[in-house]
């Protein structure tokens, strides 16, 4: 092989690699359009919410979104199907959309009162997969998760660093940027323990009674919901685990 020919060669091996180095990395994106992608824009939540009262407007009530499973969790149970929105309702979906490549889903909230568009953290759930992902690893082995302490009723916190974890994995709170602990729930799920968030918001929670779900309280001035996490309730002034039947 000549010496351009093995010139032209390692060019295109560059090439190709840095292409998919790219694809895997997100570095296709601009940096700046990575970190505007990971940002709740309000004028972006406000648009796809004219939008989605358009549609619902023109189309008897219905509203755009995918169809789920009734046992869906609320938070995530409504996720808005774009699709249906362009381009007559939008001219395409919010750069920070996991359709744009972004990190959030939007979601309505309250879909038969009054439809809200919120956000879904999709770095959440990366998280709790990864989390999961080494629970089984751990189960192929063991009978029985490495249960560290009991918190609720179903609700386990998990010896993490007998699963092969370094230090106990965690999630980035949406409110209040703190490190938010990961528990694992009766049914072998793993979700994110607000409990941290909720306390610090414990005084709006005073209209609530036991029994009642008071997440709603985290959503009030956010545009993000506390998707993949269990019911919480208000027992002598503290946020507590709500037992489920």
């Amino acid at each position: 092989m000549t010496k351009k020919g093995t010139n032209m060669k390692k060019l295109f091996l560059s090439i190709l690699i840095c292409f998919v180095i790219s694809i895997l990395s997100g570095c296709l994106y601009p940096q700046n359009q990575l970190a505007q992608n990971q940002i709740p824009y309000d004028d972006q939540l406000q648009s796809v919410q004219k939008a989605v009262n358009k549609f619902k407007e023109n189309n008897s009530g219905l509203l755009p979104i995918k169809t789920r499973d009734m046992k869906t969790p609320n938070y995530i149970k409504y996720p808005i199907d774009f699709t249906k929105l362009i381009p007559s309702y939008l001219s395409d979906s919010p750069g920070n959309s996991y359709e744009s490549g972004g990190i959030f889903q939007y979601v309505i909230m309250d879909a038969e009162k009054n439809p809200t568009v919120k956000l879904v953290d999709l770095r959440i759930a990366e998280k709790l997969r990864d989390v999961s992902l080494q629970a089984h690893i751990y189960l192929d082995k063991h009978s029985y998760p490495p249960i560290k302490k009991t918190l609720a009723n179903g609700v386990f916190l998990l010896n993490y660093k007998k699963m092969g974890f370094k230090e106990d994995p965690y999630v980035v709170s949406p409110y209040s940027n703190k490190n938010l602990p990961i528990v694992m729930g009766n049914d072998g799920e793993f979700y994110v323990d607000y409990s941290t968030d909720l306390y610090a918001k414990i005084k709006e929670a005073k209209n609530f009674k036991y029994g009642e779900d008071i997440r709603s309280i985290l959503v009030k001035d956010s545009p993000i919901v506390p998707a993949y996490s269990l019911p919480y309730t208000i027992k002598d002034g503290q946020p507590v685990f709500l037992e489920q039947n």
